[in-house]
């Protein structure tokens, strides 16, 4: 399992958790950290052996996590990098793309293999603050400055549904499933179908949001000022648990990896990683935060001021041998992939 995560002073950081032998003990490992950017790194993403930075300096960075190195950078786009996301399928242990947003409202596609560069869509009239991308992979939703919502129909390449919010939307994220996908703005978080973007109910949170994963069971976990994890049921719009104080400053990353993610899924508990602005880095077992204020079953302290986290399941291997499972794997599922196909 694999942790990313960016900070203001222009570093990026890389964290493997471990069990030790013979003890539930978990350990936060450190990979790697140097300063990747010319600016503050303001978005991360992860996935299998493959990382991805974005800052204020216009670019985005590629990482490979099997040898801590950087691969490269890609910069058909102008202004500061605003979102991040990889396209895996849940068959496959190597990403298929990589979709970048951007200060000048567009959003990039790469293929995730050879970082070629497909497509560039104009989602929005002004800079996108958040991006997600559907787990079939055939579209993503942007939220904008423009205050507005866009899907994007990636088979096409091309922005398919543009409409105005009544308040501008800081992030939008899919579920697990798809069938729901969720807006943040400021301390309120809204629950939408996906099939018609109707407005289910709305989520109150006592302070601003400024991070939010889903996870599985209708779950959505939320972090911001308030320095609280909130698992938030879906379903009822009600919380279904917290964690009080988690961090000592304000939550600016969460990533949520599930059992399910992994190959050692029997051994794995469930586990939530959060990162604070004061520089901390925390996993937490949310079973355990069901009945009682749990203590963090790892740390570690980067000492400087976190802006992103991402993270990732899937057994690290080399980009090489990833791929050629991945292109096996891809050969047998056929056109069923899911695969980007502009």
């Amino acid at each position: 399992m694999n942790i990313v995560a960016g900070s203001y002073e222009k570093f990026i950081w890389g964290f493997k958790i471990k069990s030790l032998k013979k003890s539930e003990t978990l350990t936060l490992t450190p990979l790697f950290s140097y300063p990747s950017h010319l600016s503050p790194v303001k978005c991360v993403a992860v996935a299998g052996p493959i990382a991805a930075s974005g800052g204020a300096d216009d670019s985005v960075k590629v990482y490979d996590l099997s040898s801590c190195s950087e691969i490269g950078s890609l910069t058909d786009h102008s202004g500061a990098i605003t979102s991040l996301s990889f396209f895996s399928h849940s068959s496959l242990s190597f990403p298929l793309n990589l979709l970048y947003a951007s200060d000048d409202g567009s959003v990039c596609i790469y293929d995730a293999d050879s970082f070629v560069h497909l497509k560039t869509i104009a989602a929005h009239k002004k800079g996108v603050n958040g991006l997600s991308i559907h787990p079939s992979g055939k579209l993503a939703l942007t939220v904008g400055r423009d205050s507005c919502l866009a899907m994007l129909n990636l088979v096409r390449g091309r922005r398919s549904f543009y409409c105005r919010l009544g308040k501008e939307a800081s992030l939008v994220e899919f579920d697990w499933t798809g069938d729901k996908f969720f807006m943040v703005a400021e301390e309120k978080v809204g629950v939408h179908e996906a099939e018609d973007a109707k407005l289910v109910f709305q989520m109150e949170n006592s302070k601003r949001v400024l991070c939010a994963a889903p996870g599985s069971s209708g779950l959505l976990f939320t972090g911001g000022e308030d320095r609280n994890i909130t698992a938030w049921d879906t379903a009822s719009g009600k919380v279904a648990y917290c964690i009080d104080d988690a961090h000592s400053a304000r939550v600016k990353g969460i990533v949520v990896l599930s059992r399910n993610d992994s190959d050692t899924a029997e051994d794995d508990p469930y586990m939530v990683v959060s990162a604070s602005s004061d520089g901390v880095i925390r996993v937490w077992d949310i079973r355990m935060a069901i009945r009682e204020k749990p203590n963090p079953l790892a740390e570690a302290n980067t000492k400087s001021r976190l802006t992103c986290l991402a993270g990732s399941s899937l057994k690290l291997l080399s980009k090489g041998h990833a791929r050629a499972a991945s292109n096996v794997q891809e050969e047998e599922q056929g056109a069923g992939t899911g695969r980007l196909m502009i």
